[in-house]
């Protein structure tokens, strides 16, 4: 029996639409997923947004989700960046019950091959137990950001002992053990496999509430996937980084890293849009700028393609211009 599944992502302000709609461009026109983006909106995005994104494609393709954000009760005070307040929200996720299986995912992102084997099963042989899957935060901190915890070296990355080709390959990549250091356990939430359950959302918000390490957490959200999960009850299943290409990998795991294979790319910290083409005045000596030259490619053929039915998304004018290339660096 078929499973109903989506992509589901949260968006909270209009500075985000220039990754929305690239994304949405790249999963649901160029790589024709058969799956629908549903986009958990709260009531900070403007009505002009919702109708920005409804409307860029058939109906049905981008679904509007109403939730309320999560925000815990007692303040955390060890966050890496000050906006990860926010990202509790994101897993509201668990609640879009309607659909048997959930890929959340972050919108600043770029698919470069359809990936709807991720949704469609068997993603893995046995999927007995609750779980998610995931694949590595990259502990490595290369550019040795003060607010990282100082447990974060290449020694305790989960990355660092994967090897080609296991490294790929859903069923051979290297799983942790439970010798295996935290900071080796922990996983990215830019997309995170799940199965919605009212009873599982309700538990974990009682545990936001209620669990002191929350206020220790520095990436709040998947600090806390990675604990929740990895219990004698729940588990994770790890992911090869392909899915979920974070930017930084070419420099810091070259070892297992291939143009070929970086099947969705993930713009961590810096965003491209933010930092301007690469080359240009503003940005001159990008050390991402090959991956970045990616997203302005993708770019360029949504903005090329803006009034052609059935070549990419549609939007107005005025509305590109006032709400996607006003949030941007060009």
């Amino acid at each position: 029996m078929s499973v109903k599944c989506a992509w589901a992502t949260l968006l909270t302000s209009e500075h985000l639409l220039p990754g929305v709609v690239v994304f949405a461009h790249t999963l649901l026109v160029q790589h024709a997923s058969a799956y629908p983006l549903v986009i958990m909106a709260t009531t900070k995005l403007s009505t002009r947004a919702r109708g920005i994104l409804t409307s860029m494609l058939p109906e049905g393709r981008v679904v509007i989700r109403e939730i309320e954000p999560i925000y815990p009760e007692s303040v955390a005070t060890g966050l890496a960046y000050a906006r990860f307040n926010e990202v509790w929200t994101k897993l509201r996720a668990f609640e879009l019950t309607e659909y048997g299986r959930v890929a959340l995912v972050d919108s600043d992102m770029l698919v470069r091959r359809n990936m709807d084997e991720l949704l469609s099963p068997p993603v893995f042989p046995e999927e007995e137990g609750e779980w998610i899957a995931a694949s590595w935060a990259c502990t490595c901190n290369p550019n040795r950001i003060a607010t990282y915890p100082d447990n974060w070296i290449p020694e305790n990355c989960g990355f660092t002992g994967q090897t080609l080709p296991q490294a790929k390959d859903p069923q051979s990549v290297v799983q942790p053990t439970k010798e295996t250091p935290r900071p080796g356990k922990l996983i990215n939430s830019g997309l995170v496999l799940l199965t919605p359950s009212k009873a599982t959302m309700e538990e974990m918000i009682a545990a936001i509430n209620t669990d002191p390490r929350v206020q220790e957490y520095r990436f709040p959200d998947q600090d806390f996937l990675a604990d929740f999960f990895n219990t004698q009850t729940r588990h994770i299943k790890y992911l090869p980084y392909k899915y979920n290409a974070l930017k930084k990998l070419p420099l810091v795991h070259a070892n297992i890293w291939t143009d070929e294979d970086a099947v969705n790319v993930h713009y961590i910290l810096d965003k491209p849009w933010n930092l301007g083409r690469p080359g240009s005045e503003r940005n001159k000596n990008d050390p991402d700028a090959h991956v970045h030259n990616w997203w302005w490619q993708a770019f360029d053929h949504v903005k090329a393609n803006l009034t052609a039915k059935g070549e990419g998304i549609t939007i107005d004018k005025d509305d590109w211009q006032e709400c996607v290339e006003k949030y941007m660096s060009l």
